[in-house]
């Protein structure tokens, strides 16, 4: 499974969406848009957001810290 966050150091969405990975051992990569600013150009190319969390789980995006979303395309109960 490929799972990515764009997200930024002071982002308090982008933590909890950290945590809620960690709690259900999901590996991820983690994508700092405020230090690179080519992959914040693809985040906006792919979604239309400014804004993070935003989480991209095997080409499904989900915008913000949405966890019944999270929970479906990462096959949580």
């Amino acid at each position: 499974m490929d799972v990515r966050i764009y997200s930024t150091p002071t982002c308090v969405w982008c933590k909890k969406t950290k945590e809620f990975f960690k709690q259900n051992d999901i590996k991820y990569k983690e994508i700092d848009v405020a230090a690179d600013e080519k992959m914040a150009h693809e985040m906006i190319q792919k979604t239309g957001q400014l804004g993070v969390p935003v989480i991209e789980i095997d080409g499904n995006i989900v915008i913000g810290y949405d966890v019944p979303k999270l929970k479906k395309y990462l096959h949580l109960s």
